[in-house]
Protein backbone atom coordinates (compact mmCIF):
# COMPACT_ATOMS: atom_id res chain seq x y z
CA UNK A 1 0.00 0.00 0.00
CA UNK A 2 2.78 2.41 0.99
CA UNK A 3 4.71 1.49 -2.17
CA UNK A 4 1.75 2.39 -4.41
CA UNK A 5 1.23 5.64 -2.54
CA UNK A 6 4.89 6.55 -2.89
CA UNK A 7 4.82 5.77 -6.62
CA UNK A 8 1.70 7.88 -7.17
CA UNK A 9 3.22 10.73 -5.21
CA UNK A 10 6.39 10.70 -7.33
CA UNK A 11 4.36 10.51 -10.53
CA UNK A 12 2.23 13.45 -9.46
CA UNK A 13 5.26 15.55 -8.58
CA UNK A 14 6.85 14.68 -11.91
CA UNK A 15 3.81 15.55 -13.99
CA UNK A 16 2.61 18.56 -12.03
CA UNK A 17 4.87 21.11 -13.80
CA UNK A 18 3.78 19.78 -17.17
CA UNK A 19 0.11 19.94 -16.19
CA UNK A 20 0.62 23.52 -15.06
CA UNK A 21 2.26 24.36 -18.40
CA UNK A 22 -0.66 22.85 -20.29
CA UNK A 23 -3.08 24.83 -18.15
CA UNK A 24 -1.30 28.13 -18.79
CA UNK A 25 -0.99 27.43 -22.53
CA UNK A 26 -4.67 26.50 -22.76
CA UNK A 27 -5.61 29.71 -20.95
CA UNK A 28 -3.48 31.79 -23.34
CA UNK A 29 -5.01 30.05 -26.36
CA UNK A 30 -8.50 30.82 -25.08
CA UNK A 31 -7.63 34.47 -24.50
CA UNK A 32 -6.33 34.75 -28.08
CA UNK A 33 -8.92 32.61 -29.87
CA UNK A 34 -12.16 33.76 -28.22
CA UNK A 35 -12.08 37.36 -29.60
CA UNK A 36 -11.21 36.07 -33.07
CA UNK A 37 -14.06 33.55 -33.01
CA UNK A 38 -16.45 36.24 -31.79
CA UNK A 39 -15.52 38.53 -34.68
CA UNK A 40 -15.85 35.77 -37.28
CA UNK A 41 -19.17 34.61 -35.85
CA UNK A 42 -20.39 38.18 -35.45
CA UNK A 43 -19.72 38.96 -39.12
CA UNK A 44 -22.13 36.17 -40.06
CA UNK A 45 -24.98 37.55 -37.94
CA UNK A 46 -27.41 40.39 -38.27
CA UNK A 47 -26.99 43.48 -36.16
CA UNK A 48 -29.62 42.35 -33.69
CA UNK A 49 -28.21 38.84 -33.35
CA UNK A 50 -24.73 40.20 -32.69
CA UNK A 51 -26.04 42.41 -29.89
CA UNK A 52 -28.25 39.78 -28.23
CA UNK A 53 -26.25 36.56 -28.84
CA UNK A 54 -22.58 37.50 -29.38
CA UNK A 55 -21.15 34.14 -28.24
CA UNK A 56 -23.38 31.72 -30.13
CA UNK A 57 -22.61 30.30 -33.60
CA UNK A 58 -24.43 31.96 -36.50
CA UNK A 59 -27.28 29.61 -37.40
CA UNK A 60 -28.08 30.16 -40.22
CA UNK A 61 -25.08 32.26 -41.38
CA UNK A 62 -25.84 35.67 -42.83
CA UNK A 63 -23.48 36.64 -45.68
CA UNK A 64 -24.98 40.07 -46.33
CA UNK A 65 -22.34 41.87 -44.27
CA UNK A 66 -19.49 40.44 -46.34
CA UNK A 67 -21.32 41.22 -49.57
CA UNK A 68 -21.91 44.81 -48.46
CA UNK A 69 -18.25 45.35 -47.55
CA UNK A 70 -17.01 43.79 -50.79
CA UNK A 71 -19.34 46.02 -52.78
CA UNK A 72 -17.75 49.18 -51.34
CA UNK A 73 -15.19 50.76 -53.70
CA UNK A 74 -13.34 52.27 -50.74
CA UNK A 75 -12.53 48.78 -49.44
CA UNK A 76 -10.73 47.84 -52.65
CA UNK A 77 -8.93 51.18 -52.64
CA UNK A 78 -7.68 50.50 -49.11
CA UNK A 79 -6.67 46.99 -50.10
CA UNK A 80 -4.67 48.33 -53.06
CA UNK A 81 -2.91 50.91 -50.89
CA UNK A 82 -2.04 48.31 -48.26
CA UNK A 83 -0.59 46.00 -50.91
CA UNK A 84 1.47 48.78 -52.48
CA UNK A 85 2.87 49.89 -49.12
CA UNK A 86 3.60 46.34 -48.01
CA UNK A 87 5.35 45.26 -51.22
CA UNK A 88 7.43 48.43 -51.56
CA UNK A 89 8.47 48.33 -47.89
CA UNK A 90 9.39 44.66 -48.08
CA UNK A 91 11.49 45.07 -51.22
CA UNK A 92 13.30 48.06 -49.73
CA UNK A 93 13.98 46.33 -46.42
CA UNK A 94 15.28 43.13 -48.03
CA UNK A 95 17.60 45.00 -50.41
CA UNK A 96 19.01 47.46 -47.87
CA UNK A 97 19.33 44.97 -45.02
CA UNK A 98 20.94 42.23 -47.10
CA UNK A 99 23.63 44.61 -48.40
CA UNK A 100 24.23 46.18 -44.99
CA UNK A 101 24.32 42.84 -43.18
CA UNK A 102 26.82 41.54 -45.75
CA UNK A 103 29.16 44.45 -45.01
CA UNK A 104 28.91 43.97 -41.25
CA UNK A 105 29.30 40.18 -41.37
CA UNK A 106 31.84 39.46 -44.14
CA UNK A 107 34.05 42.56 -44.30
CA UNK A 108 36.52 43.94 -41.77
CA UNK A 109 37.05 47.66 -41.27
CA UNK A 110 37.82 50.06 -38.46
CA UNK A 111 34.87 50.93 -36.25
CA UNK A 112 32.78 48.02 -37.53
CA UNK A 113 31.37 47.01 -34.15
CA UNK A 114 30.77 50.62 -33.13
CA UNK A 115 28.83 51.32 -36.32
CA UNK A 116 26.80 48.12 -35.95
CA UNK A 117 25.94 49.06 -32.36
CA UNK A 118 24.77 52.41 -33.70
CA UNK A 119 22.40 50.59 -36.05
CA UNK A 120 21.06 48.43 -33.25
CA UNK A 121 20.17 51.53 -31.24
CA UNK A 122 17.07 51.65 -33.42
CA UNK A 123 15.72 48.71 -31.42
CA UNK A 124 15.54 50.96 -28.36
CA UNK A 125 13.34 53.61 -30.02
CA UNK A 126 10.03 52.27 -31.33
CA UNK A 127 7.97 54.33 -33.74
CA UNK A 128 5.54 55.33 -30.98
CA UNK A 129 8.32 57.30 -29.26
CA UNK A 130 9.79 58.87 -32.39
CA UNK A 131 6.58 59.63 -34.27
CA UNK A 132 6.68 63.41 -33.67
CA UNK A 133 10.19 64.05 -35.06
CA UNK A 134 9.45 61.58 -37.85
CA UNK A 135 6.36 63.55 -38.80
CA UNK A 136 8.31 66.83 -38.82
CA UNK A 137 11.01 65.35 -41.06
CA UNK A 138 8.50 63.82 -43.47
CA UNK A 139 6.61 67.12 -43.63
CA UNK A 140 9.80 69.03 -44.41
CA UNK A 141 10.61 66.76 -47.35
CA UNK A 142 7.05 67.05 -48.62
CA UNK A 143 5.92 63.43 -48.29
CA UNK A 144 2.85 63.85 -46.10
CA UNK A 145 -0.32 62.57 -47.79
CA UNK A 146 1.93 60.42 -49.92
CA UNK A 147 2.30 56.64 -49.82
CA UNK A 148 6.05 57.03 -50.30
CA UNK A 149 6.24 58.82 -46.96
CA UNK A 150 4.63 55.84 -45.24
CA UNK A 151 6.93 53.44 -47.12
CA UNK A 152 10.02 55.44 -46.14
CA UNK A 153 9.13 55.49 -42.43
CA UNK A 154 8.15 51.82 -42.28
CA UNK A 155 11.34 50.81 -44.06
CA UNK A 156 13.50 52.88 -41.71
CA UNK A 157 12.08 51.36 -38.56
CA UNK A 158 12.47 47.79 -39.84
CA UNK A 159 16.17 48.11 -40.62
CA UNK A 160 17.63 47.50 -37.15
CA UNK A 161 16.00 44.15 -36.38
CA UNK A 162 16.30 42.86 -39.93
CA UNK A 163 20.00 43.77 -40.20
CA UNK A 164 20.64 41.94 -36.93
CA UNK A 165 18.82 38.82 -38.20
CA UNK A 166 20.64 38.72 -41.53
CA UNK A 167 24.03 39.53 -40.01
CA UNK A 168 23.73 36.57 -37.66
CA UNK A 169 22.86 34.27 -40.56
CA UNK A 170 25.56 35.60 -42.89
CA UNK A 171 28.22 35.11 -40.21
CA UNK A 172 27.22 31.46 -39.88
CA UNK A 173 28.19 30.74 -43.51
CA UNK A 174 31.70 29.17 -43.51
CA UNK A 175 34.48 31.49 -44.63
CA UNK A 176 36.03 28.58 -46.51
CA UNK A 177 33.14 28.84 -48.95
CA UNK A 178 33.99 32.47 -49.59
CA UNK A 179 37.68 31.65 -50.09
CA UNK A 180 36.79 28.90 -52.56
CA UNK A 181 34.58 31.34 -54.48
CA UNK A 182 37.45 33.83 -54.72
CA UNK A 183 39.80 31.11 -55.96
CA UNK A 184 37.28 30.26 -58.69
CA UNK A 185 37.39 33.88 -59.86
CA UNK A 186 34.33 35.25 -58.07
CA UNK A 187 34.54 38.83 -56.78
CA UNK A 188 32.96 40.15 -53.58
CA UNK A 189 29.65 41.12 -55.09
CA UNK A 190 29.54 37.89 -57.09
CA UNK A 191 29.94 35.88 -53.89
CA UNK A 192 27.16 37.91 -52.27
CA UNK A 193 24.77 37.64 -55.22
CA UNK A 194 25.46 34.14 -56.55
CA UNK A 195 26.34 32.18 -53.41
CA UNK A 196 25.42 33.92 -50.16
CA UNK A 197 21.91 35.08 -51.07
CA UNK A 198 20.75 31.67 -52.39
CA UNK A 199 22.07 30.05 -49.19
CA UNK A 200 20.26 32.67 -47.10
CA UNK A 201 16.76 32.11 -48.44
CA UNK A 202 15.36 31.06 -45.03
CA UNK A 203 16.69 34.22 -43.37
CA UNK A 204 15.56 36.42 -46.26
CA UNK A 205 12.15 34.77 -46.09
CA UNK A 206 11.95 35.48 -42.37
CA UNK A 207 12.90 39.13 -42.86
CA UNK A 208 10.41 39.53 -45.71
CA UNK A 209 7.64 37.82 -43.73
CA UNK A 210 8.15 39.91 -40.60
CA UNK A 211 8.25 43.10 -42.67
CA UNK A 212 5.12 42.23 -44.63
CA UNK A 213 3.04 41.39 -41.56
CA UNK A 214 4.28 44.48 -39.68
CA UNK A 215 3.62 46.77 -42.64
CA UNK A 216 0.17 45.29 -43.26
CA UNK A 217 -0.91 45.84 -39.66
CA UNK A 218 0.61 49.31 -39.23
CA UNK A 219 -1.87 51.94 -38.12
CA UNK A 220 0.16 54.68 -36.44
CA UNK A 221 2.30 55.83 -39.39
CA UNK A 222 -0.59 56.16 -41.89
CA UNK A 223 -2.72 57.79 -39.19
CA UNK A 224 -0.13 60.52 -38.65
CA UNK A 225 1.02 61.04 -42.24
CA UNK A 226 -2.19 60.57 -44.26
CA UNK A 227 -5.53 62.36 -44.05
CA UNK A 228 -6.82 61.82 -47.60
CA UNK A 229 -9.43 59.10 -47.86
CA UNK A 230 -8.14 57.81 -51.19
CA UNK A 231 -4.75 57.02 -49.57
CA UNK A 232 -6.02 55.13 -46.51
CA UNK A 233 -4.71 51.63 -45.92
CA UNK A 234 -6.81 48.89 -44.33
CA UNK A 235 -5.89 49.46 -40.64
CA UNK A 236 -6.58 53.18 -40.96
CA UNK A 237 -9.70 52.50 -42.98
CA UNK A 238 -10.91 50.06 -40.34
CA UNK A 239 -10.71 52.75 -37.68
CA UNK A 240 -12.55 55.24 -39.87
CA UNK A 241 -15.11 52.59 -40.85
CA UNK A 242 -15.77 51.87 -37.19
CA UNK A 243 -16.43 55.55 -36.57
CA UNK A 244 -18.85 55.72 -39.51
CA UNK A 245 -20.77 52.50 -38.78
CA UNK A 246 -20.28 52.41 -35.02
CA UNK A 247 -23.77 51.06 -34.29
CA UNK A 248 -23.61 48.18 -36.78
CA UNK A 249 -21.14 45.89 -35.03
CA UNK A 250 -21.83 42.97 -37.37
CA UNK A 251 -20.82 45.04 -40.40
CA UNK A 252 -17.68 46.23 -38.60
CA UNK A 253 -16.83 42.62 -37.76
CA UNK A 254 -17.12 41.69 -41.44
CA UNK A 255 -14.83 44.56 -42.43
CA UNK A 256 -12.24 43.59 -39.80
CA UNK A 257 -12.36 39.93 -40.84
CA UNK A 258 -11.86 40.71 -44.52
CA UNK A 259 -9.02 43.10 -43.66
CA UNK A 260 -7.21 40.42 -41.68
CA UNK A 261 -7.66 37.56 -44.16
CA UNK A 262 -4.66 38.42 -46.42
CA UNK A 263 -2.28 38.72 -43.46
CA UNK A 264 -3.51 35.44 -41.93
CA UNK A 265 -3.20 33.56 -45.22
CA UNK A 266 0.28 34.93 -45.80
CA UNK A 267 1.43 34.05 -42.29
CA UNK A 268 0.13 30.49 -42.58
CA UNK A 269 2.21 30.00 -45.73
CA UNK A 270 5.28 31.78 -44.33
CA UNK A 271 5.25 30.40 -40.77
CA UNK A 272 7.79 27.65 -41.47
CA UNK A 273 10.03 30.11 -43.31
CA UNK A 274 9.92 32.56 -40.42
CA UNK A 275 10.85 29.95 -37.81
CA UNK A 276 13.62 28.38 -39.90
CA UNK A 277 15.04 31.77 -40.80
CA UNK A 278 15.13 33.02 -37.22
CA UNK A 279 16.77 29.86 -35.86
CA UNK A 280 19.10 28.90 -38.71
CA UNK A 281 21.79 31.40 -37.81
CA UNK A 282 22.00 30.02 -34.28
CA UNK A 283 22.19 26.39 -35.39
CA UNK A 284 24.80 26.61 -38.09
CA UNK A 285 28.59 26.47 -37.57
Amino acid sequence: MSVNYSYRSRTLKKNLPRLFQYFVLSLVVLIVIVPIVMIVFGALKTRGEFMTRPYTPPIPPNWENYAKVLSMPIFWSMLRNSLLIMLATTIGVVLICSLTAFVFSRMKFRGQNLLFNFFTLGLMFPITIAILPVYLIVRQIGLTNNLWGVILVQTSFQLSICIAILRSFFKSVPYELQDAAYIDGCNTFGFFWRILLPLSRPALGAVASITMVTSWNDLLVPLVLIDKEKLWNLPLGTMQFQGQYGMDLALIAAFVTLSAVPAVIFYLFAERQIISGLTAGALKG
